[in-house]
């Protein structure tokens, strides 16, 4: 069997690996595997093998630009999709098993209209977030949006990713992604929590099965792993707490993380993993920041070092470095209302109301 997954980066952040370790599984069990990608060109050694780049870095930087001016987030890249579905006519997969499809690197158009030719071929499309079924956005819970379950007409996010400067176009968006993605022969959608196949069914998505499948982390990697993190740090004598994430903003909690700062005495130290270099200079002393890790045996250090993790985020699909600390041993925080709730009462940790005061009180308990 031929098989070909299809997301925005190969071997790399949460969707790459998750990419990468089906492909290994597929070629395990005798199958051939691509992996069509197109943002980032770096890629790990152990997917170059799998790895098919769609489009270019500059083709990237013109949908991005392109995006941004007229509110059409995955409607450029039209000469890079329609080379990479000329390739794909020609390696003919019987599987196609799709994942992050915005990232300004594919036309979901041109893509569906290829899909619907071949009615035999199995598709499969795990849906990280939620930009699938709506207008505009991946996330809405923080603004509590529900416009996706009729039709999304106006966004309060338009300047949030898929950024628009001027336009505000998630009408028709909506109309054209629902005319795109319903109709599908053989297609199978899976979800990484309860949460959002809960969502997906209440989408024009549900025409659709829907499989909840939790992501998978690796327990020899992410496991009690002893080290110096403290040491280094000068904070052998303080209780640490502990946030990580690929990108930090309010939805992920950094405010959170600012007030809790400010209400907790000299016996703690804040740690946050994740941060860009402007963000870190403007912490407060009590609050050690670091730039993102992509070495997972370090990332496991830190998460063994720390007394408690939290994850303030106000919109989570799954949770990954949640359930990542608990295997390390430490206990972790979560917000309810999110996937991370369902998530910590299978993997571990407890989920409180969202607040600082919430917060705080479940770290006195601990």
């Amino acid at each position: 069997m031929r098989v070909l997954l299809i997301n925005s980066v190969c071997g790399i952040g949460s969707t790459g690996k998750i990419c990468a370790d089906l492909a290994e599984g597929f070629e395990k069990d005798g199958h051939e595997v691509k992996i069509a990608f197109g943002r980032d060109s770096f890629v790990p050694e152990r997917c170059r093998k799998y790895a098919h780049r769609i489009g270019t870095d500059l083709g990237v930087r013109l949908h991005g630009i392109r995006s941004r001016l007229l509110d059409d987030h995955g409607l450029g890249s039209v000469r890079a999709t329609k080379a990479f579905l000329q390739w794909a006519e020609e390696y003919q997969p019987n599987l196609l098993w799709l994942h992050n499809l915005h990232g300004y690197y594919l036309n979901y158009e041109l893509l569906f209209d290829w899909i619907k030719k071949h009615p035999d071929l199995e598709v499969r499309w795990t849906l990280h977030d939620c930009w699938a079924f709506t207008g505009h956005c991946s996330h809405f819970s923080a603004v509590n949006c529900l416009q996706w379950r009729d039709h999304c007409k106006t966004c309060v996010q338009s300047r949030r990713y898929p950024a628009s400067l001027f336009l505000d176009r998630c009408s028709s968006n909506f109309a054209k992604k629902k005319s795109s993605f319903t109709g599908v022969k053989n297609m199978t959608l899976i979800t990484p929590s309860q949460w959002l196949a809960d969502l997906v069914r209440q989408s024009f998505l549900k025409e659709y099965p829907v499989e909840v499948q939790y992501n998978k982390v690796d327990a020899t990697v992410f496991c009690p792993t002893p080290g110096d993190f403290r040491a280094r740090y000068g904070i052998t004598e303080k209780k640490m707490i502990l946030g990580v994430a690929n990108v930090w903003d309010d939805r992920k909690g950094l405010g959170d993380f600012l007030e809790l700062a400010q209400r907790l005495d000299d016996s703690w130290q804040i740690v946050l993993v994740g941060l860009n270099e402007t963000q870190i200079q403007a912490l407060p002393k009590n609050v050690l920041g670091l730039t993102r890790t992509v070495n997972a045996k370090q990332l496991a250090e830190i998460y063994s070092a720390a007394d408690v993790f939290v994850n303030p985020s106000r919109e989570e699909t799954f949770g990954m470095t949640s359930v990542e600390a608990t295997l390390c041993g430490t206990p972790a925080i979560v917000y309810k209302g999110t996937a991370c709730e369902e998530i910590v009462e299978k993997f571990g940790g407890v989920a409180v109301e969202q607040g600082v005061d919430h917060i705080l009180a479940e770290l006195q308990k601990i």
